[in-house]
Formats: structure tokens, sequence, C-alpha cells
């Protein structure tokens, strides 16, 4: 049985990709199958998927949801919105001296104000007095996690999204899909390797760490994510053909094996709070692109039980090693289930 501090490492800050590289697909690609660690460049994927693969992505748009203002007081606030519930209403994260109360305005960027609603949980209800999407993007700063020590620019504003995004409302991104530019999307195409796609909002609590030892006892955050019956019939395609389904990022693995629970993938919009956990028996996904993850995290367990404890515990000792880029910006991981190896 493992226990938290069984997933904790020594990563040296200057491992931590603080930009990405100009060019999405110059990455690296660590590629693990069973315990053999081989050495690539991002591009080489194409070499390793064969025509009929299923590659299953996740096209979430990252918002700009971060927003400063000020409270009716005058004191300062920051707010990170967490999830749109509607047109008008999201929930968020609420930083200030004072938590604000019900009832109260606060106004954010100095442009509009916004409506203190209920508190849910560790978040408050904010209610918009215009179109949500609308007053984000035209207002709202692009989030980049904590450990990316500038502030999100332009260039940041491109490079942390997909360029398959289609649906706003993650607070992050599916960091795996960033390797990906059109032309290398356009050779797997030609190669006959397919896509399907599902939508996961990624939340800010992706990057929170886990803070009980014993396992069991970790609240899982939740991801509003929806399975489309088109992804549904591609992956049950691609499984009586005998081909991969690939998931690319843990979000897309997490919608994919959220949707099978029944034993069997089905179509429908649903929260999950899917905590995957060595032991685990993978009902969809047959190979993962993934990032390198935090020490700690839900994520990291994720892998190990895709993958194997003690050969992605070998693989990240490797990465470290040989000077992978890790996190957001980081290097990706070819990884296959142990079911399949």
């Amino acid at each position: 049985m493992y226990s938290l501090s069984d997933f904790d490492f020594n990563l040296p800050q200057e491992r931590i990709a603080q930009f990405p590289l100009p060019d999405r697909s110059a990455s690296r690609l660590l590629h693990l199958d069973g315990a053999q660690i081989v050495d690539r460049q991002f591009a080489d994927i194409v070499g390793l998927l064969q025509a009929g693969d299923l590659l299953v992505m996740n096209d979430t748009r990252v918002l700009k949801a971060r927003f400063f203002g000020t409270k009716e007081s005058g004191g300062k606030v920051e707010a990170l919105v967490e999830r749109v519930l509607d047109n008008r209403t999201v929930l968020a994260q609420v930083r200030a001296s004072r938590s604000p109360l019900a009832g109260t305005k606060m106004r954010l960027a100095d442009a509009f104000d916004v409506t203190v609603g209920e508190r849910a949980g560790e978040f408050f209800t904010l209610h918009f007095d215009a179109d949500v999407f609308d007053l984000i993007e035209a207002h709202g700063r692009l989030p980049l996690p904590p450990y990316i020590e500038h502030d999100a620019d332009s260039f940041d504003e491109t490079r942390y999204q997909t360029v398959f995004n289609k649906v706003p409302g993650a607070v992050a991104a599916p960091t795996a899909g960033l390797h990906f530019d059109q032309a290398l999307l356009d050779i797997l195409k030609a190669k006959g390797v397919n896509f399907a796609f599902i939508t996961l909002h990624v939340g800010a609590g992706t990057f929170q760490p886990v803070r009980n030892e014993v396992l069991s006892e970790h609240q899982m955050h939740t991801e509003w994510y929806t399975m489309p019956q088109e992804t549904v019939d591609a992956v049950r395609a691609t499984r009586a053909a005998g081909r991969d389904v690939v998931a690319v990022g843990t979000t897309s693995l997490r919608a994919l094996e959220s949707a099978s629970q029944s034993g069997q993938l089905e179509a429908g919009s649903a929260d999950t709070a899917l905590f995957i956990t060595p032991g685990y028996r993978f009902k969809t996904v047959t190979r993962l692109i993934t990032n390198f993850h935090l020490p700690k995290s839900t994520l990291l367990m994720l892998v190990s039980a895709f993958a194997g404890y003690d050969e992605i515990r070998a693989a990240y000792a490797h990465a470290i090693a040989n000077e992978y880029r890790f996190f957001s910006y980081g290097d990706a991981m070819l990884l296959t289930t142990q079911a399949r190896a």
C-alpha cells in the first residue's frame, strides 16, 4: 500500500521550465515502454504511432481567469475564476485581507463590478452583470501555473493554449497537447492516425499537492467533462481493430476513464472526482502522452498507476539526470499501460 511520501522526489529548481520553446514540437520525448527508457524528440511520435491508432485530445480553452480589483471598502482583492456556472455566474477563489461578504460588490480590473454571492466550500459565487465569457476575455489575465515566475505576456497567450482549443472553460492548459503544432497533426493524419476530442475544463486544483499521508483520505478536486458520442464510437472502433487508444494528457485520460466506470465507455457530461492511484485497472486507455508532474501530486500517482510505480521512479530519475524540462512548459513522456506491456 502506497502512502504520500512514496510520491515525493527532489527536483532541482533549474529543471522547471519557465518559458515554452519557440517551436511546439521541438520538445524532448522520454519513451517509457515497460522498463525500457529511450530518449527521443517529440517529433518522433510519428514513428511511434501506427495507422488506426486514435489520439484523444482535450479541446478545452484556457480562460483569462485572473483578476485584480478592489472591494467596496477599498481593500485589494485577487479573484481566480475556477468554473463558469452560466453566462452570468462563476465560482472563484478570492484572496483578500478579509473575505468579502455576500451581497457586496467588487470592482475587477477597474472595468466592471461583480456581486458576491453565497460561499461554495473554498470558493465564492460571483454574479456578473454581462456575459461572463466576454468580460473574462476582454479584461482578465491568463493564469499561468504558480511555479512559473513571470506574468503572462502575448507569447504565453498563444503558447499556453493548444492549437486545437475550442471550448472555453479551463483555468489551466491540458499541457501534453501543447507539443502538437498543426504541421505535426497533418503528418499524423496523413499516416492514418485518427483523432477524437473530449472536453475537460482543467481546474486550479490540478496544481494542489496531496497533503494526507494516507491517500484514501485525500479529497479529490472535481472537474467537468463532456464525452461526445462521436468519440465513444471512435474509441470502440479503434479497440475493435486492435489498435491503441492514446490519451493526449492526463485530462483526456481522466475523462475517458471516468466515462468508463460502468465497464464500457459512455457518452455524456458529468463532474468527475476520479482519483487514480496504483492498483487502478484502466478500462479504455492503452497509451498516454503526458508531461512530467509535480512531487506528491495526484497526476504523479496517476502515471505511476498507468506505467508502473518503479518504472516511473526510474524514468523521473533519468529525466532529472539528463536535464529534461519539467511541468507545464516542459518536455513530454510516452507511456504504455502495464496491462498491455
